[in-house]
């Protein structure tokens, strides 16, 4: 099938880009164009206008401002991946990025278009909920940002307001040292993930369990943070009881239900999942750098 006809706006700057968004009111805006084009060419969206971001000017860039990571909406997935900003800062952002479809897609696909698609199982929106992002966002009212734990507002939905584009994303990294590990069950390498854990520990000087983030995608209608399951790691201190217990709180989850992948598997896949993702993290996690031994 092809797209049912619209019109293309082309702005160059994000101001242009929000009056032609406030002014259309079945409208779309395109990013990387790799979740809406097979959207359109199927019909599942029909918009009358689209709106293309890609000639709009200060919306790509990863830099560090007052000790976070700040990454342009329309920053590109291949520039996230061989980013050393990232590498060094984000480990494991890195890390699931090389499971985001294949080359091909991230040479075009963006980390802002990926957020705001939402899709359950895409690994972006998993890490920006494990990292504890804040959402940037522009509209006719101004500007706001919103958490990632409430930027998702259900199954491929945000709480993106129709006249608003996400611009930002910010990230405060963890301390150098801190362990972390992401791990995804798919059919195929670069499929979406049936179900997906991700894990950051930090320890204190003294090497006892201070902090930890758990998240799980694929199997919610939104990533999720375990908060339960991440006091219950660190209360006891990273121990094998306390691993089985959090992984516990995963199979848990209020899971998507399709007749290819029922509930009760992405439960069970999920406490697997973070079972080893914690297992990871525990062991690549050290004291902090520059701290006494």
């Amino acid at each position: 099938m092809k797209p049912a006809p619209f019109n293309l706006h082309l702005p160059g700057t994000l101001e242009e880009a929000l009056r032609l968004l406030a002014g259309a009111p079945n409208a779309r805006v395109i990013a990387g164009g790799q979740s809406l084009m097979p959207m359109l060419n199927l019909r599942l969206a029909m918009p009358d206008d689209v709106i293309d971001l890609n000639g709009v000017e200060g919306l790509s860039y990863i830099r560090e401002e007052d000790g976070e990571i700040a990454i342009g909406a329309m920053t590109r997935q291949r520039d996230l991946e061989f980013s050393a900003l990232i590498a060094d800062r984000l480990p494991i952002l890195r890390a699931a990025i090389l499971n985001v479809g294949h080359r091909q897609t991230r040479n075009r696909g963006t980390i802002g278009g990926s957020v705001c698609h939402m899709d359950p199982s895409a690994e972006l929106p998993t890490m920006c909920v494990l990292l504890g992002a804040r959402m940037v966002v522009h509209g006719a009212r101004g500007r706001r940002e919103v958490p990632a734990a409430a930027f998702g507002s259900g199954l491929m939905s945000t709480c993106l307001a129709a006249d608003e584009i996400l611009t930002e994303i910010r990230i405060r990294p963890w301390v150098p040292g801190h362990g972390w590990h992401f791990v995804e069950y798919a059919r195929r390498h670069g499929d979406f993930a049936v179900a997906s854990a991700s894990a950051l520990v930090e320890r204190d000087a003294s090497g006892k369990l201070a902090r930890a983030a758990l998240a799980l995608g694929g199997v919610c209608p939104t990533p999720v943070r375990l908060a339960d399951a991440e006091r219950l790691l660190v209360d006891g201190n990273g121990a094998p009881e306390a691993l089985r217990a959090a992984a516990e709180q995963a199979c848990q989850c209020e899971a998507l239900e399709d007749p290819a992948y029922p509930a009760w598997y992405r439960q069970r896949l999920a406490g697997r999942l973070l079972h080893r993702a914690m297992e990871h993290a525990l062991a690549g996690a050290g004291a902090p750098r520059g701290s006494m031994q």
